[in-house]
């Protein structure tokens, strides 16, 4: 009950606010680090056949750019993980190796979401951006998380709102995930994910100009770390013709257990 009523009341909080994201390519399933695990995930993308202009002056030139951020995770209670997104980097033809801002995140999430045939969730997302990252210094990001688990397969769906902080309700700018996967072992599974943006609310753009991505991606849990990797290709000029991305996540701190054996 703790955690529908903080969601509810956060999402009422923050209706007019979200934020962008090009350095994080994945859709949220609602899975949070236990209570009191602290998880690292390594997030790369590169772009070997992208737009060659920026999105607006002054910014990255997508095309043949690495974008990445190491994302610091908490555990906080069973329905509530904090993130820490820092520092969000780039290696881009225009300007070099860069240092593009931070952002902090709450991710509120029905406890043991993996094990649920309905899973709902919500990530709360604030950033500090480089001039060049984006030309609004602070942005954020209300990303809900709706899914179904029926046995093998997943279907997950992310309708993310971005903010700028400016034209209201109808400035937030629609950019949906989605995410259809299947799973042919427990520890590797094969999807395919889209990454869309429509532009703002009160009028959506023309296709043409609207962003669309379709992804094949592979996930395999191993010893060391989760691995996801794929790629995507873009299908509207609005798009970056190719992407691929590799994430690498790991638990790297467990709480003492209580037998006295040491961190789990």
């Amino acid at each position: 009950m703790q955690a529908k009523a903080l969601m509810a009341a956060t999402l009422m909080a923050w209706a007019a606010a979200a934020f962008a994201q090009t350095d994080e390519i994945q859709v949220y399933d609602g899975s949070i680090a236990a209570p009191g695990v602290v998880n690292l995930t390594w997030h790369d993308n590169f772009t070997p056949e992208g737009l060659k202009s920026p999105a607006f002056p002054g910014g990255l030139v997508p095309d043949r750019s690495l974008n990445g951020v190491p994302e610091w995770a908490y555990g906080a209670t069973p329905w509530l993980e904090t993130g820490l997104y820092l520092p969000i980097y780039s290696v881009s033809g225009n300007r070099g190796p860069s240092i593009d801002g931070g952002k902090v995140r709450l991710l509120l999430a029905e406890p043991n979401a993996a094990r649920q045939t309905f899973v709902y969730a919500v990530n709360f997302e604030f950033s500090y951006n480089a001039p060049y990252w984006d030309p609004r210094r602070f942005t954020s990001e209300i990303r809900p998380i709706l899914g179904v688990h029926l046995r093998r397969w997943d279907l997950i769906a992310n309708p993310i709102l971005d903010n700028s902080y400016a034209g209201g309700f109808g400035g937030l700018d629609f950019a949906p995930a989605g995410r259809v996967a299947y799973h042919w072992t427990r520890d590797f599974a094969s999807a395919v994910e889209d990454y869309s943006d429509a532009g703002p609310l009160r009028a959506f753009v023309p296709i043409g100009r609207q962003s669309h991505e379709v992804w094949g991606v592979v996930d395999e849990r191993t010893k060391f770390a989760d691995i996801e990797t794929g790629a995507g290709f873009g299908v509207t000029p609005s798009s970056d013709r190719l992407t691929v991305k590799l994430m690498l996540s790991r638990d790297i701190w467990r709480p003492r257990d209580k037998s006295g054996g040491g961190p789990r």
